[in-house]
C-alpha cells in the first residue's frame, strides 16, 4: 500500500544512483519532487541549478546517505561541483520540516537543531539498516577477495563489532568456511555469536586474538584496531574497515608496519547501488509519511 504522499513537495538533494531510485519512488508515490545535483531523465521530476531552487516549498528534505562532510559539501557522485549546505540555506524551511540522511556528522545535526527543523537518521532504524547490512557484507567479502592471495574458506576472520553489519558479515562469512571469530563488549552479542557457532571475544583480550587472523573487519566507528593491537597483526593480513570515516583503524600506523588496511565506508552505494536504492525506496516513503503526520 503506498503512504499518502500526493502533492508533497520534497527536495532531494545530491546523492547518487540509490537517490535516483528513491527520486523515481516518492514520483510514483505522487510527491512533487524537485533535485539539485542528481543526475535524473525523468519527466515527472524538477531538476534545480542550486540548493535553494530545490528547497523552494519544500514539505521535506532528503540528503544523500552519507550525508554532508565537515565543510557542509553534500555527497553528491553526479555533481560537477561541490554542493555546499549552509544553515541560512535551511532557514528557507518552516520549523520542524523532516530532513532524512542516512547518518548525519556533528556539521549536519548542528545545522538542523538550530533551526528547529527535525532530524531523521535513516540507516538508524532497523527496517533500512539490517537490510542494508546485506550489500554492506557482501561487498566486504568481495574486497577481501579482490585484496587478497588466498581464499576465505578455510582463512581466519575476525569480525569487529556485532551490530546490525557485524552480525550479518560474520554470518557470511562462516557460511563461505571461514573460521570466524567475533569482538564484542556486550556479552550478549558474544552468547548470541557462540550460539551461532562462532568464536567470541572480549575487545579487552582483542591483542590476544589478532595474530592468527587472516582477515580483520571492522565495523565499530571508534579506534579499535590501534598501535597496540596492529602490533600484533599478522604483515600478511588484510583490514577492511567498514566504520564511517576515519574509521576504526590507525591506518598511518598500519602503513607504517606494512599492512594493507582498507577504509571501505558506504559499501551498498558502491557495489549494490540497485539493491541499496530500493531498499531506501521502500522504507523511505513510509518513514515521510509517518513524519508528516506528526506535524
Amino acid at each position: 500500500m503506498q503512504p499518502r504522499l500526493k502533492g508533497v513537495t520534497v527536495a532531494v538533494l545530491g546523492g547518487d544512483a540509490r537517490e535516483v531510485i528513491l527520486a523515481g519512488s516518492l514520483a510514483d508515490a505522487g510527491c512533487c519532487v524537485r533535485t539539485a545535483g542528481l543526475a535524473l531523465d525523468d519527466q515527472r521530476i524538477v531538476s534545480c541549478p542550486d540548493i535553494a531552487g530545490a528547497l523552494e516549498g519544500a514539505q521535506a528534505v532528503i540528503l544523500p546517505v552519507p550525508g554532508v562532510n565537515d565543510r557542509g559539501e553534500l555527497y553528491s557522485a553526479f555533481s560537477d561541483r561541490p554542493l555546499v549546505l549552509r544553515g541560512e540555506l535551511l532557514s528557507i524551511l518552516p520549523a520542524g520540516t523532516p530532513v532524512l540522511v542516512g547518518v548525519a556528522g556533528k556539521t549536519l545535526a548542528g545545522m538542523v537543531n538550530e533551526r528547529g527543523l527535525r532530524l531523521i537518521e535513516v540507516m538508524k532504524k532497523d527496517e533500512v539498516a539490517i537490510l542494508n547490512s546485506i550489500p554492506s557484507a557482501e561487498g566486504a567479502i568481495q574486497l577481501a577477495m579482490e585484496n587478497s592471495d588466498i581464499t576465505i574458506h578455510g582463512s581466519k576472520s575476525l569480525v569487529l563489532g556485532f551490530g546490525r553489519t557485524g552480525m550479518t558479515l560474520a554470518r557470511k562469512l562462516k557460511a563461505l568456511d571461514s573460521r570466524t571469530a567475533v569482538a564484542a563488549r556486550n556479552p550478549v552479542q558474544r552468547a548470541r555469536a557462540v550460539e551461532m557457532g562462532m568464536e567470541a571475544v572480549d575487545f579487552s583480550t582483542l591483542e590476544t586474538e589478532v595474530p592468527g587472523a587472516d582477515f580483520l573487519f571492522n565495523t565499530v566507528p571508534a579506534p579499535v584496531i590501534d598501535r597496540g593491537v596492529l602490533a600484533r597483526v599478522s604483515p600478511a593480513a588484510l583490514i577492511i574497515d567498514l566504520a564511517s570515516p576515519p574509521g576504526g583503524t590507525d591506518f598511518k600506523e598500519a602503513g607504517r608496519l606494512g599492512i594493507k588496511a582498507i577504509l571501505a565506508p558506504g559499501l551498498p552505494g558502491r557495489v549494490a547501488p540497485l539493491t541499496a536504492g530500493r531498499i531506501l525506496a521502500e522504507a523511505v516513503p513510509r518513514i515521510l509519511a509517518e513524519e508528516l503526520a506528526l506535524r
